[in-house]
């Protein structure tokens, strides 16, 4: 076999793993933009392609490994002349979070995971709300849910020998070029040892409107102030809470920031298309920072009872005509739905066990 062909097949298996995590962020968007209605496929069988036949009973089908955060969002105002948000208005703004790593698995090793996660929830005295999930990726591999659900199968192992097309795989890569950038960002991505030091991006689109009814387009990513540093040696980097147990030494210190840079797009950038970074040239607001100042389990903490719809936008924020954007409530209440059932059953259960035990006595 020769090197080329060598390179090309651990080129796919390497992308291969970083697609299946992403279908977390994507699987539970499909459904919703009514794409596969007329092919009989339902939000339920989304979220059952999504869990593999292999639920993790009340935990997320996606980004089921996380931990819970608390602290405010320090707003500079320099968004103002561009939104009337109530949470881009000069001022301080508490919020809910979750760190988290891809995959369903609730166990899974942190520094195993090719993809992180920032989520927050914003909800103001006026009633206004904000959810936004970020994620490591710059871009989105694909532009449709038609096509990331094609490439979801093709690089699902078969059920039967346990091993992925790779024939077709590699046609498929050649006839989806858009794939290019996400590609590249997958070949230079270095993951941190800490989630305080990696930078979390919106990836789509959304519109700001100012009091004129005007709307810019913009994208964001939260930066860390942290620089990145090698694990703590009183860390094994084989612990599978690595990642949780670092975050939460970090912050006995200090708390961690994120500044949140805000690019506007010109009239040049598609606005629809997650597949493709905007040019570094265009500008950039440092929206303000983000201030986490505590951390806990996610297990009876208030995050987990949070659906993170990026689509819940307060006065001022629009979403995009983005496909992906726009097809994502549907089967996000699904999942949601399905855990919250589930975890509504194991407290059923646990309170008969224990009233049959009381009986018993």
């Amino acid at each position: 076999m020769s090197n080329s062909t060598n390179d090309s097949t651990s080129i796919i298996k390497r992308y291969a793993v970083i697609f299946v995590l992403m279908a977390g962020f994507v699987l539970a968007f499909l459904y919703a933009a009514g794409l596969f209605g007329g092919r009989g496929v339902t939000a339920q069988q989304f979220v059952n392609l999504q869990e593999n036949e292999k639920p993790n009973a009340s935990f997320r089908r996606a980004h089921a490994k996380g931990v819970c955060l608390q602290g405010e969002f320090v707003a500079s105002g320099l968004l103002a002349p561009f939104t009337t948000a109530e949470f881009f208005q000069k001022g301080n703004y508490p919020f809910i979070g979750r760190f988290s790593i891809g995959g369903g698995n609730p166990t899974a090793p942190d520094l195993a995971s090719g993809v992180r996660s920032l989520a927050l929830s914003f909800t103001s005295d006026s009633g206004q709300r904000w959810r936004t999930a970020m994620n490591t990726p710059t871009v989105m591999a694909v532009r449709t849910p038609e096509v990331f659900f094609q490439q979801i199968k093709l690089l699902t192992p078969d059920p039967k020998t346990g091993k992925r097309d790779e024939t077709k795989i590699k046609a498929f890569f050649a006839a989806h070029p858009e794939m290019a950038e996400f590609n590249q960002w997958k070949e230079d991505y270095v993951a941190s040892s800490s989630f305080a030091t990696e930078k979390y991006h919106s990836i789509n689109a959304f519109y700001l409107v100012n009091n004129n009814g005007e709307r810019q387009a913009v994208r964001w990513a939260m930066a860390p102030q942290a620089e990145p540093q090698p694990l703590d040696e009183n860390i094994s980097d084989s612990h599978p809470d690595a990642l949780q147990i670092e975050l939460a030494q970090r912050l006995e210190n200090d708390v961690v920031r994120f500044d949140m840079l805000v690019t506007l797009a010109n009239d040049s950038d598609d606005e629809n298309n997650p597949t493709v970074a905007w040019p570094e040239e265009r500008t950039v607001i440092n929206a303000g920072t983000v201030v986490i100042r505590a951390v806990e389990p996610q297990q009876g903490s208030a995050c987990n009872g949070i659906n993170f719809d990026p689509l819940v936008l307060p006065k001022g924020m629009e979403a995009t005509a983005d496909p992906i954007l726009n097809a994502r409530s549907a089967v996000y209440a699904e999942s949601y739905r399905r855990r919250a059932r589930e975890s509504f059953q194991q407290q059923a259960d646990s309170q008969k066990t224990g009233q049959q035990k009381a009986g018993a006595q």
